[in-house]
């Protein structure tokens, strides 16, 4: 059993919890993710690391509650334990070689490509971030991220908070103005990626992506998060979950990500009304 050592609610709907686990913490790396059940029947879900603590023994992750797992994890309180939390998986980012970079988060995406932020901000690159947002009541991280960066661009769906607009308009706006990037890290939902890796491939600038948010069972097994990646298949969770955003077969990911969605609905209302009777 894994303790939670913290809980804490960034939005209504995103929730950071610090769970202790020292070997995972201990071996950690950004990029890299883990797989929690919170109870013994529970299904397994992919989460990725957001911060560790050593001293602590402690990894830190931020949840998004969107589905019956979640909803699930979203109840419970800190001091109480959940069942698993296996990790470190996945092969972690890639960070050395890259003297100025910018990374593109979007919404919960934030809490994966921070992590990955710091380390290139920590081996010295000059980091840029654009990140976007539904509004302003769902903007989460910001001071974390501007104490790495020396160019933060907040974007908002409705322009309730920072630059009104896309990520991706901003992101051109970087690029026009004469930033020449390295590299381009980016994740979020999949559409967003996409249209990310579309925006560079006219400036050949290198592009990576988290495909984090296909992934099912992380282990390699369900084959839920098959991607083609310049004619190749590859799984995300075991040969990621960083891939060459210009390399992804963007319509078939896609299609991919929302094969569940359905399911995943059903089963969080389900939940939801059990928790209710619980109550």
């Amino acid at each position: 059993m894994y303790r939670i050592v913290r809980k804490e609610a960034l939005r209504p709907t995103i929730t950071l919890y610090e769970i202790e686990a020292p070997l995972v913490a201990k071996k950690a790396k950004p990029g890299q993710f883990i797989v929690l059940r919170v109870d013994e029947g529970g299904e397994r879900i992919p989460i990725t690391i957001n911060t560790c603590d050593l001293d602590k023994g402690t990894v830190t992750i931020i949840v998004q509650t969107a589905g019956a797992t979640t909803e699930k994890l979203k109840a419970k309180e800190a001091g109480d334990s959940i069942q698993d939390f296996v990790g470190p998986l996945g092969k972690a980012s890639v960070i050395d070689g890259s003297k100025k970079v910018c990374v593109v988060g979007g919404g919960v995406g934030c809490a994966i490509a921070y992590p990955v932020l710091k380390a290139f901000h920590d081996a010295g690159a000059e980091v840029h971030a654009v990140v976007g947002f539904k509004n302003k009541d769902l903007v989460i991280l910001e001071d974390d991220f501007r104490n790495a960066t020396s160019v933060l661009k907040i974007c908002t769906d409705d322009g309730s908070y920072g630059q009104k607009g896309l990520v991706t308009d901003a992101l051109k706006e970087l690029i026009e103005a004469g930033n020449q990037y390295d590299e381009v890290f980016a994740v979020g939902p999949m559409v967003m990626m996409k249209f990310v890796s579309l925006t560079t491939k006219p400036y050949g600038i290198p592009t990576t992506v988290s495909m984090s948010p296909i992934m099912i069972d992380a282990t390699g097994m369900c084959g839920g998060c098959r991607l083609s990646v310049g004619g190749e298949m590859k799984f995300a969770c075991v040969d990621g979950p960083d891939f060459d955003g210009h390399q992804v077969d963007w319509n078939i990911a896609v299609k991919r990500n929302m094969m569940y969605h359905d399911w995943e609905v059903k089963k969080h209302e389900e939940t939801c009304n059990l928790l209710k009777k619980e109550a």
